[in-house]
């Protein structure tokens, strides 16, 4: 099962929204969001709140594409989450995210015993390429007890 096909399983929003995982590898995560007429907002373009959506999954993608080697050991839990909407959104929409710290050096912390804390940044492009939005979701690996 790939990263993307394990988030729709278990993640009902994104089967809601109907995202597609293009791209899920520990350096970088590509889904979209279809255009819905469903899903619109007042001037036609996606809700914001299906692109929050859309952003945070694409974070989620990367995280368990980079940590999924530490979920018998940790849990991955999102901290925190700051979105911008630059530009009109219109028709499908598409977020990558990057992970804000090197992987090696959150697996070190965990090591330690310790509960890191890391950035993911997500840009959210509309079909021509402009950038509609920008995220940051900081995430943490919760140590099983």
């Amino acid at each position: 099962m790939t990263v993307g096909e394990m988030l729709v399983a278990t993640v009902p929003m994104a089967r809601t929204l109907n995202l597609e995982f293009l791209e899920t590898t520990a350096e970088r995560a590509v889904v979209r969001l279809p255009d819905q007429a469903e899903y619109h907002n007042h001037v036609g373009g996606p809700h914001a709140g299906a692109m929050f959506t859309l952003a945070e999954s694409a974070s989620g993608a990367i995280v368990i594409a980079a940590f999924g080697d530490q979920l018998t050991r940790a849990v991955p839990l999102a901290v925190r989450a700051e979105i911008g909407y630059k530009k009109l959104a219109m028709g499908e929409v598409t977020a990558t995210a990057t992970l804000g710290r090197p992987l090696a050096e959150v697996v070190a912390e965990l090591d330690a015993g310790k509960r890191p804390e890391f950035p993911v940044a997500i840009e959210i492009r509309r079909g021509d390429g402009a950038v509609t939005g920008e995220m940051t979701v900081v995430w943490t690996l919760r140590p099983n007890s």
